[in-house]
């Protein structure tokens, strides 16, 4: 990469839907070596604008929820890359029912598919979650704690009730990456 350190970034082309699939220019990415390539090659920089490293080239990605989407696979939780998280940090519930985590890897979004193996593990003062307790944390003002309480097997996380707007500011991501001034820009699609 230091032999062309002036390569410039391409803004626009990628996405991440809320199913963890791949997008160019809005159409699906189904070739299944281009998505481990984007997977393995998928991170953020300095500004919280993730990317896929394409070669010297960074092709940054709009995000439509969060930067990584976590599915349920054998009873873990596994990013839409094909990582485990073991160590998440936080937890939070959207206006809509959506649940966000801080891990190790960045902030991810359940897919919400797997919302009833989220349910199962949401707890009040240590017992089963009641749908009133739930309905009440959904109202709850931004940024304040719930009564919830979400058992992940190693951890146990408060839950904060999160406005989605306000999900980049607290995780530090950026949705819509946007060129910074004076950054270099290419308007082609990557070689």
């Amino acid at each position: 990469m230091q032999r062309w350190p002036n390569v410039p970034a391409l803004f626009g082309w990628l996405g991440l839907d809320r199913r963890g699939r791949w997008l160019i220019k809005d159409e699906l990415i189904s070739h299944p070596r281009i998505v481990n390539a984007i997977n393995q090659n998928y991170a953020a920089d300095e500004h919280g604008r993730w990317y896929f490293q394409n070669g010297p080239q960074r092709g940054y990605v709009r995000l439509e929820s969060a930067p990584l989407m976590l599915r349920v696979e054998a009873d873990r939780l596994m990013t839409h890359t094909g990582r485990e998280v073991r160590q998440p940090t936080a937890a939070y519930l959207d206006e809509d029912g959506a649940v966000l985590l801080a891990t190790e890897h960045g902030p991810a979004e359940i897919a919400a598919s797997d919302l009833d193996w989220i349910l199962q593990r949401l707890q009040v003062d240590g017992r089963e979650l009641h749908e009133d307790e739930l309905v009440a944390a959904l109202v709850e003002p931004s940024g304040t704690r719930t009564r919830l309480m979400l058992d992940l097997n190693a951890s146990t996380l408060p839950v904060i009730r999160l406005d989605a707007d306000a999900a980049p500011d607290c995780l530090h991501f950026v949705r819509d990456p946007q060129p910074y001034e004076g950054e270099k820009v290419s308007t082609r699609a990557m070689d």
